[in-house]
């Protein structure tokens, strides 16, 4: 079971658009040496959306070749299409990854018995470990509880990456699946209240820059010290919010190159450039803590 503070890595690229194979591998030791517990590769913060299959496939194989089984690798698969999402998966089959991580359907707002069954249908199809992920607000359709508890039942469904911020949906799923069944959260904000209501740690995008202190803050927590945990990571609220003030990955791009952790902050269309407004913001956030 995997714990603590897991990175939503993002997708550093070169001017022309082209993948940073330099800026990745920068990434990847920054993580190792910050003790982050594993590396999701090609998330919705790795921008997978604007990525064409060779590239998703090439970024993810080049993360496991540079981390060298010095941290755990995850790698994102999802699609809106079952067939896509299973032919993806099987291209990491016997690659080094650990996991999956399987976004549910976006854009078709598929039913419950819809999602259900295309996670059925990608679990039936491969070994891998598959990591159910739930995010309605980019997504367009929630994965509910009860479906999440019937979905538990496969044996390489593993865990839930919960990006719904909704705290009262926790001990629902915990006393319904298996006792070895991952719950994280998906959202920095409200990412320690998770744990603290049983949750086992966080995919984070505020971990991109601020590894240390997420590794830390979750450490703590998953200890019982929530007082000190808590202390620490209130210093980090305004950094979880500031990152989220437009489209991620926007700002955590921007505050990487800003950092020095990447050459570049490219962005593909249609996601823009950090607003100058935001822009300041960050930096004095940055500078604060």
């Amino acid at each position: 079971m995997l714990k603590g503070s897991i990175v939503a890595l993002i997708t550093p690229m070169d001017l022309k658009g082209n993948i940073c194979k330099k800026s990745l591998k920068n990434l990847i030791e920054y993580h190792i040496s910050n003790n982050t517990t594993a590396i999701v590769s090609v998330g919705t913060t790795g921008e997978s959306a604007t990525l064409n299959t060779n590239e998703h496939i090439k970024i993810i194989k080049y993360t496991v070749e540079i981390a060298n089984q010095r941290i755990p690798i995850i790698a994102g698969t999802g699609s809106n299409s079952t067939l896509e999402s299973i032919n993806l998966t099987k291209k990491f089959e016997n690659s080094g990854i650990i996991a999956c991580l399987s976004v549910t359907p976006y854009y078709n707002r598929p039913t419950q018995e819809g999602l259900y069954q295309h996670f059925k249908a990608i679990t039936e199809n491969t070994n891998l470990p598959q990591i159910l992920y739930n995010v309605p607000i980019r997504t367009g359709c929630d994965l509910l509880p009860k479906t999440i508890i019937r979905l538990s039942k496969f044996q390489n469904i593993i865990g839930l990456k919960d990006a719904t911020g909704d705290l009262t949906r926790v001990q629902k799923i915990l006393s319904k699946v298996k006792k070895n069944f991952m719950l994280i959260s998906g959202d920095d904000l409200t990412a320690l209240d998770f744990v603290k209501l049983g949750g086992h740690g966080v995919i984070s995008v505020t971990a991109n820059i601020a590894a240390k202190k997420m590794s830390k803050i979750y450490q703590l927590a998953l200890k019982g010290n929530f007082k000190k945990a808590y202390k620490k990571n209130k210093k980090l609220k305004k950094l979880h919010k500031i990152l989220f003030s437009e489209t991620n990955p926007i700002p955590i791009k921007w505050a990487a190159k800003y950092l020095k952790l990447i050459s570049n902050n490219t962005l593909r269309l249609p996601l823009t450039k950090l607003t100058k407004k935001n822009k300041l913001k960050l930096i004095s956030i940055l500078k604060t803590i």
